[in-house]
C-alpha cells in the first residue's frame, strides 16, 4: 500500500479540482453520508459529481455525475487516459480505477464533488485529493491486517484524510483520541458531534443545532436503521461548516433528506414475505443490523441469506444476529476472498445457542435466497447481508420480486 504510484500518474494526467471537494472516510456509514450530502446538494440546486466504492451490480454505480450513474462510454475515455498516462507504472485494480473516475470527476462541469475513501484513509487513492471538507463516520475494527488492531491506531489512518486549516467533521460519539489529536494538531476547525453540534429526536421528528444554525422539527432521513441520524448530523455539521462556499436552505435540506435512497442500506423491499437488503460486512454493522431487525416487530420466522469474506472477524458477526435467525442459507461469492459456504457452516455451527437452527450450502446469492422464498411463509422475513457481493448477487436481475407459493392458496 502506498500513494507513491498513483501520484507518479495523477501528476502526469494534470489531476485538479476546481470545485469544493468533501471527503468522507470510515469504518461503517460512508455511503449514507455520501448519500445524504449528495441528496442535500442536489436539491439546493448545485451540480454533484460522487464517488463511491465498491458497486453492488454495476461498475459504473460507483460514478454519479448530477445524481445518475455515469454511462460506460463516458468512462471509457478517462481509462484510455490512465493507461496511456501509467505507462511503466504498474497500478492495481482500485489505483486504476479510482485514477479515472477523479479524472472523469475533475473535468466533468461539476460545483461540488464527494470522494468516499474505500479502505482506511492515509494510503487510500483518494487521499491524493486535497479535500475542503473531511467528514469521518463511525470507526471500528475492520480490515485489521492492514489499518491496525485497535480503534486508536484505525482512527490513525482514517485521520489522514484531514489537512491543514480545512474542516473536519467527526460524527462518531465516541471517536479515539488519535483522530481528534490529529485534528487539533493540523489546525483544523473541527466539528465534533456532543462538543459541536448535536441531535435529539422522538417519534415522529427530530432536531439539529450547531454553530450559528439549527434545524427544528425535520422528517426522519429516508433511509432506514438506527445510525441513521448520526450520519445525517454529520452532513448537516458539514454542509454548515462549508455554507459560505455552499449555502443550502432548509427546503433544501428537508427534501434531501426525505428523497435520498440507498440500494442495500437496510432496505426493506416490499412483498411477500418481507426481504431486507443489508451490505452489513463487520461486526459494527450487523450488530445495527440487528438492532433495525429487531424495531421492525414481530416476525415468525427470520430466514437469513448470508454470503461474507474469509478475512472478516465472522464468529463476533455472526454471534449478534443469530438470536434473531430461525434458518441459515449459506453461500459462495464469486470472489478469491470470500468463505465457502461451508466454511460459513463451520462457524454458524460453533456459535451457542438453545436451538437447534436449520442450515443450507449453495453455490450463489441468487440460490439461497430461491430456497429461502421457497421455505418462508407469508408472515416471515428475509435477510440477506454480508458483502455487497451477496446483495449484488440477489440485485443483479432486478429488484427481487418473492412470495410464498406453497401457501398462494
Amino acid at each position: 500500500m502506498g500513494l507513491e504510484r498513483s501520484r507518479v500518474v495523477a501528476e502526469r494526467l494534470g489531476l485538479r479540482f476546481k470545485v469544493p471537494v468533501i471527503t468522507v472516510a470510515g469504518t461503517n456509514g460512508k455511503g449514507s453520508t455520501c448519500a445524504m450530502l449528495e441528496a442535500i446538494l442536489l436539491q439546493a440546486g448545485y451540480r454533484t459529481g460522487v464517488y463511491t466504492s465498491p458497486h453492488l451490480v454495476h461498475f459504473e454505480e460507483r460514478c454519479r455525475l448530477r445524481g445518475e450513474s455515469v454511462s460506460e462510454a463516458d468512462l471509457l475515455p478517462h481509462f484510455e487516459a490512465v493507461e496511456t498516462a501509467r505507462a511503466e507504472t504498474s497500478l492495481s485494480y482500485f489505483e486504476f480505477t479510482t485514477l479515472a473516475i477523479l479524472r472523469c470527476l475533475a473535468e466533468a462541469p461539476l460545483d461540488v464533488v464527494i470522494l468516499e475513501v474505500g479502505l482506511g484513509g492515509r494510503l487510500d487513492t483518494v487521499n491524493l485529493i486535497d479535500a475542503d471538507c473531511a467528514v469521518i463516520t463511525s470507526i471500528d475494527l475492520d480490515h485489521t491486517d492492514l489499518l491496525g488492531h485497535d480503534r486508536e491506531t484505525i482512527g490513525r489512518e482514517k485521520a489522514g484524510i484531514f489537512r491543514a486549516g480545512q474542516l473536519v467533521v467527526i460524527s462518531d460519539p465516541m471517536p479515539p483520541e488519535s483522530v481528534v489529536k490529529a485534528a487539533t494538531d493540523l489546525g483544523c476547525d473541527l466539528w465534533r458531534l456532543g462538543v459541536d453540534y448535536n441531535f435529539a429526536g422522538d417519534q415522529l421528528q427530530w432536531a439539529w443545532s450547531g454553530r450559528g444554525r439549527r434545524y427544528a422539527g425535520l422528517a426522519y432521513p429516508a433511509l432506514r436503521g438506527a445510525n441513521q441520524l448520526l450520519n445525517a448530523s454529520g452532513v448537516l455539521a458539514a454542509l454548515t461548516g462549508l455554507r459560505t462556499r455552499l449555502p443550502v436552505t432548509a427546503q433544501a435540506v428537508r427534501n434531501g433528506l426525505a428523497m435520498v435512497s440507498l440500494p442495500g442500506r437496510f432496505q426493506i423491499v416490499p412483498g411477500q414475505p418481507a426481504l431486507v437488503l443489508d451490505v452489513a460486512h463487520n461486526p459494527h454493522s450487523v450488530a445495527a443490523l440487528t438492532v433495525n431487525l429487531d424495531a421492525m416487530g414481530f416476525y415468525p420466522r427470520t430466514h437469513a441469506v448470508l454470503g461474507a469474506m474469509a478475512d472478516k472477524d465472522l464468529a463476533t458477526m455472526l454471534a449478534k444476529v443469530a438470536p434473531l435467525v430461525d434458518a441459515w442459507y449459506l453461500c459462495d461469492l464469486p470472489t478469491p476472498r470470500a468463505a465457502h459456504a461451508e466454511q460459513l457452516a463451520l462457524v454458524v455451527a460453533a456459535l451457542k445457542g438453545p436451538r437447534q437452527v436449520p442450515v443450507s450450502c449453495f453455490e450463489n446469492p441468487q440460490q439461497a435466497l430461491d430456497a429461502a422464498a421457497s421455505n418462508a411463509d407469508p408472515a416471515d422475513r428475509i435477510v440477506v447481508f454480508g458483502s455487497f457481493f451477496t446483495v449484488g448477487g440477489v440485485l443483479q436481475n432486478g429488484m427481487p420480486k418473492l412470495s410464498a407459493p406453497h401457501l398462494s392458496n
